[in-house]
Parts: C-alpha cells; sequence; structure tokens
C-alpha cells in the first residue's frame, strides 16, 4: 500500500492516516512527515514519489498538513536543493521571478480595477467617485493571497470585477458582518442575494446620474471607513 501516492486525512494517532473510502493506515515506519511551507522541496518529494498528501477540511475548504514521504528522499532532496540555493544563480534566479510576478501583479492590478470601473458605469457626475471606489476594490481584492474572488481564472475578469463590486458593497454599506444569521442550509446564501440586489439598486443611482448627498451617501461612507481602518493599520 505504500507504494501507491494518494490523498488522505488526519487519522487518531500521530501516524496514522485515513483514505477517501475511510480505511485507517499506519505510515511506514520509515517514512517522515513533510510540513508544507517549502514549495520547491514539496514538489520534488511528490515528484520522486510515492507520497501521502495529508489534507484537512474546514467547512467548504482544504487545507495541507504536509506529506508523509520515505525519510531518505526528503533528505537527499533537501540537501540537494539546500546546494542549488547556495549559488548565485538561484538568487538572480528568484530575483527575476519576482520582479515578472510584480510587473504581472501591476499590470493584473490596473486591468482590474478599469474592469470594476466598466461595471460600475456611473454617469459622468460620478465619476471621480467611481475611480475612488475601483481603486478601494482593486486594492482589497487583487493582491495575491486576499482570497477573493479576484484571484481566481475560473470565470472572466468582466464577472471577477461584478462579484469584488458586490462583495465590497456587501461589506461596506449593508449589515451583513453583524447580522446573525439561522444556521439553516441556503440561509446565508439568500440573505447574500437579497443584499446584492440591494446593492444592484443603489449602482443604479449613480448610474443615472442621480444627485446624492455626499454625506448621506453610502458608497462614500464605506470608503471613509476602509480609509480609517487603513489609518488604524498604519498605526499597529
Amino acid at each position: 500500500m505504500p507504494a501507491r501516492t494518494r490523498e488522505v486525512a488526519p487519522g487518531p494517532g500521530p501516524r496514522q492516516v485515513r483514505t477517501e473510502a475511510g480505511e485507517l493506515l499506519e505510515v511506514p515506519k520509515d517514512w517522515t512527515l513533510l510540513p508544507p511551507g517549502d514549495a520547491a522541496l514539496t514538489r520534488r518529494v511528490k515528484k520522486a514519489g510515492p507520497t501521502w498528501t495529508v489534507k484537512q477540511r474546514r467547512g467548504r475548504k482544504s487545507f495541507s498538513l504536509g506529506i508523509w514521504a520515505p525519510a531518505k528522499h526528503i533528505a537527499a532532496l533537501r540537501s540537494e536543493l539546500e546546494l542549488e540555493r547556495a549559488k548565485p544563480e538561484y538568487a538572480r534566479k528568484l530575483e527575476a521571478g519576482r520582479q515578472r510576478r510584480a510587473v504581472a501583479q501591476a499590470d493584473y492590478a490596473d486591468e482590474f480595477e478599469l474592469e470594476i470601473v466598466s461595471f460600475l458605469n456611473f454617469a459622468p457626475r460620478h465619476a471621480a467617485l467611481a475611480k475612488r471606489l475601483a481603486a478601494a476594490i482593486c486594492a482589497h481584492a487583487v493582491p495575491v493571497g486576499s482570497g477573493t474572488v479576484a484571484r481566481t481564472k475560473r470565470i472572466p475578469i468582466e464577472r471577477r470585477a461584478e462579484a469584488a463590486t458586490i462583495a465590497w458593497l456587501r461589506h461596506q454599506t449593508t449589515g451583513y458582518d453583524s447580522l446573525t444569521i439561522p444556521r439553516v442550509k441556503g440561509m446565508r446564501r439568500e440573505v447574500r442575494r437579497l443584499l446584492a440586489q440591494r446593492s444592484r439598486e443603489l449602482l443604479e443611482r449613480y448610474r443615472r446620474g442621480q444627485v446624492v448627498d455626499a454625506g448621506t451617501c453610502p458608497l462614500e461612507r464605506g470608503l471613509a471607513a476602509v480609509a480609517a481602518e487603513s489609518e488604524d493599520d498604519d498605526l499597529l
């Protein structure tokens, strides 16, 4: 059984795992657990095989707890990687990769912000507000590791921009974050649907060019709240 690479869940014991079928397996004695954190080493160990990838589900998300693999494989590949990382060309390659990713990230942020402005489609009198709003939504949604819909590639960018905008409005212009939602299947989804409809109706006021008092404007209040949070973070 250990010769087979598989994905498993944590077992009741420190060296026990469960298969997808619920079978309890003992980890081979000559195997050790490689914790998550070093992606390059993990890739090499998986490629060398066999491995058992330990994942734990929390709600709808799955988190890696590391991989079990032959101890001699992990030790040899770790030493090999350390030698490579000690070479000057490795550092240069790493820096070049960082620069490429930074440029790609900046380009994506610019593109995403423009898509948000396009989705908002505010009347000329609210054009400046649309740009400020798009910048705030983009700053929240685009960063790597944000876990927002903006980071997915499964849907077109225009739909990502729309979803990110509706999500931002839900948190910044409604009482969603303080709501107590009954733990009934489908209830949270329904609440989100209703709030999304309310947010779309709000946006229509600005698309039609309706005059909105800055002192009572929900979008202005949301932007002010975000700015205040940012200032608080800077003071910490």
